[in-house]
């Protein structure tokens, strides 16, 4: 199920590229990190690094690695992450898909986004692996993430509209 679902997603995403991206407009990459709180089975700082290309112009995929970080039975957590976010829209609020992956969940997310720098997310975790410290990771989860871009400014993309 969980590699059908992964599967699914990486069907949607490469299906809607267009390679007919105008890249005279839109910067190749834009860097930035993000901080953000998740819910699954309990409370999660996330912190990350990630990447943003445009295949083409209405549509955005970020690619990120990070950390989730917990205090869970006396101990501090520290869970390593890769993401892959899909966001389907260039205006002011749209919708996204993102797939995350941990050593210990699979788990699709669908989600809202706000330029690109406010994220709010729900998914089902799919567990992989148990860890000890924290249990089993399954369930629905929840987020809200902030993405700080390194080297892009809002001003062109009021501009554009």
């Amino acid at each position: 199920m969980k590699k059908v679902l992964f599967l699914l997603f990486t069907f949607i995403v490469c299906g809607r590229l267009d390679t007919t991206a105008q890249t005279a407009e839109y910067p190749n990459w834009i860097f930035g990190a993000s901080a953000g709180w998740q819910y699954q089975k309990g409370n999660f700082m996330k912190v990350s690094g990630w990447g943003l290309f445009a295949p083409n112009n209405e549509h955005y995929i970020k690619v990120e690695a990070g950390t989730n970080l917990s205090w869970m039975q006396k101990k501090t957590t520290v869970i390593p992450e890769l993401g892959i976010t899909y966001y389907l829209g260039d205006k002011l609020i749209f919708p996204y898909l993102k797939a995350e992956v941990t050593p210990y969940t699979l788990t699709p997310k669908i989600g809202i986004s706000v330029l690109s720098l406010f994220d709010i997310g729900v998914g089902y975790g799919f567990d992989v692996k148990s860890k000890s410290s924290i249990g089993v990771l399954n369930g629905i989860t929840t987020s809200l993430n902030i993405n700080i871009p390194f080297n892009y400014h809002l001003k062109e993309t009021f501009e554009k509209w």
